[in-house]
């Protein structure tokens, strides 16, 4: 059996919407929304990894476990890499480490559980959803995904609506796109040396973390899931969605 390490990393904080992890969807904290699907999915390791303590006591509170982090984090997943480390000095030792971002309320259980069934040593494992709205392939906010059929690897990520069609025409009739789906899983010790590289010139132009990894070599695998999700970047998403 996997022993797997989820990792929710919460920041107060955010440009485009401070505050976020605390805002209330369906009577609940948005962080709290993440968590409880985390549970949902069976997962018995569960921490939020924040750097602000007023997300840290609404977790808490609520009988969740969460960890104070360095607030110089540049990302989530620098900022999973701490915790594990921390919770490595501790004994507490996992194979595997999933980074759910704290602004994914609407993640699936399922999309989790086949997260979890496809992780492999020494490679990082993410999922894909086939885009079927025009609006969202046009969208810059969402990443697109091309992938090998043949090995499940990612070959490129993009905000750009890829592969290009040369009849100019980026449309759902011409081709299959698909959206990544912005959850990763970790061989626990490829997660400790990911934290270590340096921005990419990829990743710098694109602000794309996952570019840095195929950009050094290393190989993300690709699981396709038929589950929709919805992050939350801006306030006005919340406005589309409703909420």
């Amino acid at each position: 059996m996997k022993n797997i390490l989820t990792i929710i990393p919460a920041r107060f904080a955010s440009t485009r919407f401070p505050g976020k992890p605390l805002v209330e969807i369906k009577g609940e904290p948005m962080v709290w929304q993440v968590y409880m699907r985390a549970v949902e999915a069976g997962f018995q390791h569960v921490f939020v990894a924040t750097d602000d303590m007023r997300i840290f006591d609404v977790v808490t509170s609520k009988g969740g476990k969460a960890i104070m982090t360095a607030s110089s984090h540049l990302s989530g997943t620098d900022r999973c890499g701490e915790v594990l480390r921390t919770l490595n000095k501790n004994n507490l030792n996992f194979d595997f480490v999933i980074n759910l971002q704290g602004d994914e309320p609407f993640i699936q259980p399922q999309q989790l559980r086949l997260l979890a069934d496809g992780l492999e040593k020494g490679k990082v494992t993410t999922l894909v959803k086939k885009i079927e709205k025009e609006e969202q392939l046009q969208n810059s906010n969402i990443v697109k995904a091309v992938w090998s059929k043949k090995t499940a690897e990612a070959l490129y990520f993009s905000r750009y609506p890829i592969p290009f069609l040369r009849s100019g025409e980026a449309i759902l009739t011409k081709h299959d796109f698909y959206k990544h789906i912005g959850l990763y899983g970790f061989d626990a010790s490829l997660l400790l040396e990911l934290v270590k590289l340096q921005p990419s010139s990829l990743e710098l132009a694109e602000s794309l973390e996952q570019l840095r990894w195929l950009e050094n070599g290393f190989k993300i695998k690709v699981l396709e899931t038929p589950f929709e999700t919805v992050g939350i970047d801006r306030p006005e998403d919340l406005v589309n969605l409703r909420i």
